[in-house]
């Protein structure tokens, strides 16, 4: 069984269609997909393969899994890169099939001490071994830190790490091995140089020694099969459903056949071996349970060896058949203390990204198909392009009621050019009305030997080519007998477009209706990878659950259809051996807590630190149509889980338990169509919410969308795991989420103080995928309730929480911060979120974002009064808004409407949902190096490259910064600040109004040392602004800080607070409670200017007024309203939040006048004027601060003021007690325009899921007859921004050399007065273009060329079949000259009346296939290109 792709398209196509018998290959059936991409073209999966492996699938910081690429080494047939001769690795490695990881190891030390061989050592093969080594020396945190920036083919700026050769120099391998090795490292600069002279004299001895002592020949081991093992007795069994089998002492079996038994239990030392027979029958072993235990041993293949028939474990047993094995349940194969599970299938290619994008119905511009229905009576045609399989013309001619609709038919062929596809059929009846000359035109037209004879309501269908021969006609008629008709008239013919897709054309008499496929993109777009997911579910070892067909009993019937009580494996702790590789696993799981299709339950370490010596895994497993997770990780640690599958699964997919789990690696996973359990309530969806209650306390009724609802592909509940390389798609909420146990959970409670999870430092998240998933791709943030429901808190255990992450050093708060790294993050076409990030210390790098509702949003913890110091930032990455991978409609797709360029497609939320790529909140957030595209607000919507979090009810940081930020003339709408509506409410928020950013280099604005607020704040707007009406913003210059105020007594007043310039424009502000004993309130202020705080009712008894974000000698005057008759105690203090201590108290005193209490001067000062009922304050930051921190390394200094207020007395005062003054002059915006910024925007072209391949973006854009009269003048081909143009008609040829990017040759072909243009292509093409060439052709007006009826020399380029172009046409082609036929060749070749051929494609360099030199990228092609770009060359 093969997984469909997982379309890129919102979310994208994750459900298969119906197909049916006939299909025609590779347009309809979506099995056929996977064949393409892992069958049909095994020149292409070899390329496929080959670039895995280069690109990527060896950064591996866990030992299991460099194991696997050494194994990979020692088995490979193939010629090593950079040797000489024929040498190959089996040349340089004895044979080691036989031999396990110790013997590897010793296989490196006896077999390459040759010296000639020690010369043939290519760099990439020695740069394989010394991964090996050194993270045999150092452990997988030192390699992986070490290797995960080096490539031998370019040089990179390398982590500063030194490792001791006299440790290396310690480890057992040959001297010339060594010497290479440490060579290697020395180039590297990683060796510390206080050691290495001594090194390599004392290895340069060694090496002496070596010389004189013969190699002593291997003698050859006996073969790994397990089943091949001679002292295995056979086994036949046969089948008895109530046996209770056991495999004992002294035991060794080998099952040669089907067995059935009601439980098995392997123990105390017995061994059942399966046998290895793959021309002999199947074996199945079905059986409720099996227990290894106790030295028990089930093996099924093994590493060296798998197995190669096909074997079945199934598991039958309905859920209340039986009482159940304590710790284990039922229906399952369980690993007790001491036993040993080895289950290797062959390892197929698990799961793989798509090559080339695969339209529906196979066409670039989709499927095809119509209906009869009423109103189809007549002649039904189809004119279609041969080349691209596109329908350019349809008509329908009611020639059986009305004369005159020959001639209209007649008119509509005269309009048809040769050479085009025509599909016609009857419907209903066409012969009444249908003239002699009609029908002999038509038979002349069509080559039809049927037209002119055709009958009363006689079916028949024809496809041909206009113009074509009798053999290129398919037709079919069926004879009327007066009741009725004999059957259908079919007529089909298979066609081949120009990019080598084949299609077919049916033509019934009377169209049927079809089921489009949807769109699985293959490509690169607007610079993000978008390319499908598609992969392999069926494996040659199958575990299954044995079903029923409906749902029954206890089994969540209400929610669940379908059986829901499968199988599943479970391993304990104390297991002796445990590895699974090449396994499929269905119908597994159970809707039961710890029933899971694999679950390592409370294991603790099952890597080295556990004494295991080969780390436990799980490799190529396929887990599909499973009823509870994929994986669980409970209790569990060091674990290796690598190109696993887990496809249409309940609950969480891939899950971490009670986070304490730690440690684990997830390599190269795919999780696919993650649905909604009933486990636990983040399991569940809205209905499973409200509906499951039983352990909430009282009558308490869940809230869902905070209670529930965050079912996940990767659950991960510790942030100390890694992820690496792996892709979530279709998850009904979160792709991967990041969440937090205050303390841990279940049966762990009590492993680690409270909050140690918070503040654990990420593992390593390194290029990962996220699509198609409806909450968020990634989720950084919140937590789950760890105590049990109570009147307190009536809420479930477990149910979704607030926490935030803090990652510090050692996971204590007290040291220094550790910066999470977010590396490598592709999402796209998540409905809500592309990624969510809340708490300090995340840097998203290196990530692409598009066709999310929202791109990124960043939440910083950092606002004052949590946690002081915290920032978040993205850097070096782009963000699109509606990309050219329009989608799909159908499927999990519920938005569908038009986008900004008013073509349809796919959209998160609907059609008003205002689309934001980086969302600001809280803060302080940064972003430097960003790329934006194609963010265009639309009359439905309001689409903005930044925006804010709406309905905000707490303030923002003025710290939240930008900079070296490129848009693209694609956005729109840079910014916007929202307005009252749909979606932004009343848009009255506090934080609303208190939006801010600071545009530190004017990449924005244009204006450098600018921030940008809401439009009406007039806190901020100074006369030198500027404002923005289509932002609702304004820009402003000036300095800019927070004042924060805590309230109490009362905590519910209304504050207004007013600058002294604008008195008349003050901001009413809610202010936020959050469970605390005071009001709180935190406007952005001007620095140095005077502020008037007002209340709508009594002023509060108990105010504290906080300077944040001030820096040392920063100031503010401040007036607040009282009753006449108050009495005042005002004291400052400074506040240590992390120890909750109060230090440097000082008391403020009753100044004589306002002038002297705000002067300055350092005394501590208050005046109250009675006369006004305003008490004056200045408030001064004494204390320097540091980074983001909003207070100084002492503290947060204040202001306490406790008023005494007497009944009665008028609590209201004047608006304005400052002296009118004029405003201190603020330099202008528009003073200082900003530069042009050339190193603005991400670095990279594109974002792509194969980080070391470098792209070219290429666009070409032709211009028929048709756009020059629509006076339409631009005609060009565009290489990395860098525009070629085509100012006369012709065809034009740009080539690029496709390994360093560099255009090495240009070239213009008139068609119009030229004599021989087709001669002088093909003479060009033939001996002046180089083999691996990039090839970009484009045309401007095309006249007849003289030879140019087909033009096979475009199939030297990649084409399918020779082209013939079309007068007054356009054609645009994407090339590839070479021994290679790369999966991303295009060609559009159009007629005059059809749009104007055009295509974008970013193009990978230096493929493997393409066979460069070591040597051939150029970093500075680019700039080769520029060089060249604009000047004619005719």
């Amino acid at each position: 069984m093969e997984l469909p792709a997982a379309g890129p398209c919102a979310p994208a196509g994750l459900a298969p269609p119906a197909m049916g018998p006939g299909s025609p290959p590779r347009s309809a059936a979506l099995i056929l997909l996977v064949l393409l991409v892992l069958g049909a073209r095994p020149e292409a999966q070899e390329t496929s393969v080959r670039r895995q492996q280069r690109h990527g699938h060896s950064l591996n910081p866990n030992s299991s899994w460099w194991d696997m690429e050494y194994k990979g080494l020692l088995h490979s047939k193939k010629t090593l890169p950079g040797t000489v001769g024929s040498h190959k690795l089996s040349s340089l490695l004895r044979s080691s099939s036989a031999l396990g990881h110790k013997d590897s190891r010793s296989l490196l030390s006896q077999n390459l001490g040759q010296k000639s061989q020690e010369k043939q050592l290519s760099c990439d093969m020695l740069l394989k071994l010394s991964r090996y080594i050194l993270m045999d020396a150092f452990g997988p945190s030192l390699a992986w830190n070490l290797f995960r920036f080096y490539h031998c083919d370019r040089e990179v700026n390398l982590p500063k790490i030194h490792v001791s050769p006299l440790k290396l120099a310690q480890h057992k391998l040959k001297p010339f091995l060594l010497h290479r090795m440490l060579q290697l490292l020395r180039n590297m600069g990683v060796l510390s140089e206080s050691q290495q002279s001594k090194v390599f004299a004392l290895l340069k001895k060694q090496m002496l020694k070596a010389r004189k002592t013969p190699v002593k020949p291997q003698v050859e081991q006996s073969g790994p099969c397990p089943g091949a093992a001679p002292h295995l007795s056979p086994w036949h069994p046969g089948s008895d459903t109530r046996r209770a089998a056991v495999v004992g002492r002294g035991a060794a079996l080998r099952l040669e056949s089907s067995a059935t038994f009601h439980s098995l239990v392997i123990r105390d030392g017995g061994k059942l071996v399966f046998a290895d027979r793959p021309r002999g029958p199947p074996i199945t072993l079905r059986a409720r349970y099996i227990l290894i235990q106790d030295g028990g041993e089930l093996h099924i293949g093994s590493e060296r060896c798998p197995y190669g028939s096909r074997a079945t474990i199934s598991l039958y047993g309905r859920a209340a058949d039986g009482a159940a094995v304590a710790g284990f349940g039922q229906k399952f194969v369980g690993v007790g203390g001491g036993g040993v599970l080895e289950l290797h299938g062959r390892r197929p290619r698990s799961w793989s990204l798509l090559d080339k994008t695969l339209h529906p119905g196979g066409l670039r511009h989709g499927r095809y198909t119509s209906e009869k229905r009423w109103g189809s009576r007549g002649l039904n045609l189809r004119i279609l392009d041969a080349g691209t399989g596109r329908v350019l013309a349809a008509g329908r001619f009611d020639t059986h009621l009305r004369a005159g609709e020959c001639r209209r038919l007649l008119a509509f062929l005269a309009l048809q050019p040769p050479g085009r596809v025509v599909a016609a059929a009857v419907g209903d009846s066409a012969a009444r009305s249908l003239t002699l000359e009609t029908r002999l035109l038509l038979r002349d037209r069509l080559r039809s030997e049927h037209i002119a004879r055709l009958g009363y309501r006689q079916p028949w269908a024809l496809v041909g080519i206009l113009g074509g021969d009798a053999l290129s006609t398919a037709e079919d008629k069926r004879e009327y007998h007066g009741s009725g008709t004999t059957g259908l008239a079919v007529a089909q013919r298979e066609f081949l477009t120009y990019d080598g897709t084949r299609f077919t054309v049916t033509a019934f008499s009377g169209w049927i209706k079809g089921s489009p496929l949807y769109l699985h993109i293959g490509e690169v777009i607007d610079g993000i990878d978008m390319r499908a997911e598609v992969g392999l579910l069926t494996r040659n070892i199958l575990i299954q659950g044995e079903m029923e067909d409906s749902c029954y009993g206890q089994n969540q019937c209400q929610f669940f259809s379908f059986d829901t009580f499968g199988g599943h494996i479970k391993i304990l702790r104390n297991f002796s051996s445990v590895h699974m590789s090449g396994v499929e696993l269905k119908n597994m799981g159970q809707q039961i807590l710890g029933s899971y299709p694999v679950h390592f339950h409370m294991a603790e370490d099952v890597d080295e630190r556990g004494g295991y010596d080969r780390p436990t895994y799980l490799d190529n497993l396929a887990i599909h149509h499973c009823f509870s997770r994929c994986v669980a990780i409970h209790g569990t640690h060091g674990l290796l889980v690598k190109d696993t599958i887990g496809y249409d699964t309940l609950g969480h997919c891939f899950f971490l338990e009670d986070g304490t789990e730690q440690r684990n690696t997830f390599y190269h996973n795919l999780g696919l169509l993650t649905r909604s359990g009933t486990i636990l309530p983040s399991d569940r969806n809205e209905a499973m919410c409200l509906a499951i209650r039983s352990h909430v306390y009282g009558n308490y009724i869940p809230v869902p969308s905070t209670d529930c609802m965050a079912v996940s592909t990767f659950w991960i509940a510790n942030p100390n795991n890694n992820l690496i390389e792996n892709a979530a798609a279709g998850a009904q909420d979160v792709g991967i989420w990041y969440i937090f146990h205050r303390v841990p959970t279940g049966q762990s409670e009590g492993r680690y103080p409270e909050g140690q999870a918070e503040h654990t430092p990420l593992g390593v998240f390194y290029n990962n995928r996220v699509h198609s998933n409806f909450k968020a791709g990634l989720f950084i943030g919140k937590g789950v309730k760890t105590t049990r429901a109570s009147a307190e808190d009536p809420r479930e255990y477990l149910t979704v929480d607030n926490a935030r992450f803090r990652p510090h050093q050692d996971a204590d708060p007290e040291k220094p911060r550790v910066p999470a790294i977010i590396d490598g993050l592709i999402a796209f076409k998540n409905n809500d979120h592309g990624a969510w990030a809340r708490g300090g210390d995340i840097i998203f790098r290196n990530s692409g974002f598009s066709d999310n509702g929202i791109g990124l949003t960043l939440a910083s913890d950092g606002t004052f009064p949590t946690d002081d110091g915290s920032s978040l930032e993205v850097t070096r990455s782009i963000f699109v808004g509606e990309s050219s991978n329009f989608g799909s409609q159908g499927g999990q797709n519920s938005y569908w409407g038009k986008g900004a360029n008013g073509e349809y497609r796919t959209l998160p939320r609907n059609k008003t949902f205002p689309i934001r790529g980086f969302q600001i909140y809280d803060g302080p957030v940064r972003m430097a190096k960003c790329t934006f595209k194609k963010f265009t607000p639309t009359v439905d919507r309001y689409s903005s490259a930044i925006g804010f979090f709406m309905k905000n009810a707490w303030q923002i940081s003025p710290q939240n910064n930008v900079s070296q930020i490129l848009m693209e003339k694609s956005v729109g709408l840079k910014v916007f600040f929202g307005r009252s509506g749909q979606w932004f409410g009343n848009n009255d928020n506090d934080g609303d109004k208190m939006s801010i950013f600071h545009d530190l280099d004017g990449s924005v604005t244009g204006y450098p040392d600018t921030f940008i607020g809401r439009a009406d704040n007039y806190l901020l707007r100074h006369p030198g602004c500027l404002t923005v009406p289509r932002w609702n913003g304004m820009m402003c210059t000036g300095k800019f800080a927070q004042l924060y105020i805590q309230a109490r007594r009362p905590e519910n007043l209304t504050l207004s607070i007013a600058r002294a310039t604008y008195s008349s424009h003050p901001l009413q502000l809610q202010g936020v409670n959050r469970g605390a004993p005071y009001q709180q309130y935190q406007p952005v202020v001007m620095l140095e200017q005077a502020y008037i705080i007002q209340w709508d009712g009594r002023a509060p008894e108990d105010i504290i007024l906080y300077p944040i974000n001030f820096n040392r000698g920063d100031w503010l005057h401040i007036a607040l309203c009282y009753p006449r008759n108050t009495v005042f105690h005002v004291v400052t203090d400074v506040y240590q939040r992390q120890t909750g201590m109060v230090h440097s108290i000082k008391h403020y005193f009753a100044a004589p006048s306002r002038a002297s209490a705000l002067n300055g001067t350092g005394e501590r000062l208050f005046y109250f004027d009675r006369a006004s009922g305003y008490l004056f304050v200045h408030l001064q930051a004494h204390e320097a601060r540091k980074g983001h921190s909003y207070c100084s390394q002492q503290g947060c200094e204040r202001i306490k003021i406790t008023a005494h207020m007497y009944p009665g007395g008028s609590w209201s005062c004047a608006p304005n007690p400052f002296p009118q003054r004029p405003t201190a002059p603020q330099r202008p915006v528009s003073q200082r325009p900003a530069r042009p910024c050339r190193a603005c925007g991400a670095p990279q072209l594109a974002i792509t899921s194969t980080p070391s391949v470098k792209y070219i973006r290429i666009q070409i854009q032709s211009l028929s007859k048709a756009d020059i009269q629509s006076h339409l003048t631009s005609a060009f081909i565009k290489i990395n921004g860098a525009v070629f143009p085509i100012n006369s008609p012709g065809i034009f040829f740009v080539v690029l050399d496709a390994c360093s990017g560099a255009v090495v040759s240009r070239r213009h072909f008139d068609t119009v007065t030229g004599e021989n243009a087709a001669n002088s292509i093909t003479d060009y093409v033939q001996t002046f273009i180089k083999e691996r060439s990039l090839v970009l052709v484009c045309s401007r007006d095309i006249a007849d060329m003289v030879g140019s009826s087909e033009m096979s020399i475009f199939t030297r380029l990649g084409s399918a079949k020779p082209i013939v172009f079309h007068k007054e046409g356009s054609f645009a082609m994407l090339g590839y000259k070479g021994q290679a036929k790369p999966s991303w060749i295009k060609v559009l070749n159009h007629a005059g009346n059809q749009k104007a051929a055009s295509l974008q494609h970013y193009v990978p360099l230096k493929l493997k296939e393409y066979q460069c030199s070591a040597n051939a990228f150029s970093q500075n092609h680019s700039e080769h290109i520029s060089a060249e770009a604009m000047v004619p060359h005719n």
